[in-house]
């Protein structure tokens, strides 16, 4: 089945910047709406930014102005363009997808540890 995998994280100072890339494996197929998600060690999972088939985009409160999220729908990648990074970014950070036929699809997850 088809496979959604992230890549990107690392370590960073805070004030810096990294992005992450998610990429399906296998089959390819065309998806709906395109998200990241991370969950931070003791907190729930929280929705960092979507974007839209056509493009509309959301962000949390937390990331708007710093973060950007972007799609290339040939290749059914998601982008997470993610700058002046704080401690409080430290998370895991899960990709995420649904397809025309309503399934949905997660990657495994990529770490990103942001030191002061």
């Amino acid at each position: 089945q088809v496979q959604l995998v992230e890549s990107g994280g690392g370590l960073m100072q805070a004030g810096g910047s990294l992005r992450l890339s998610c990429a399906a494996s296998g089959s390819i197929f065309s998806f709906n709406a395109m998200r990241w998600y991370r969950q931070a060690p003791g907190k729930q999972r929280e929705l960092v930014a979507t974007i839209s088939s056509n493009g509309n985009t959301h962000y949390a409160d937390s990331v708007k102005g710093r973060f950007t999220i972007s799609r290339d729908n040939a290749k059914n990648t998601v982008s997470l363009q993610m700058n002046s990074l704080k401690p409080e970014d430290t998370a895991v950070y899960y990709c995420n997808a649904d397809d025309y036929n309503h399934f949905y699809y997660w990657g495994q997850g990529t770490q990103v540890t942001v030191s002061s």
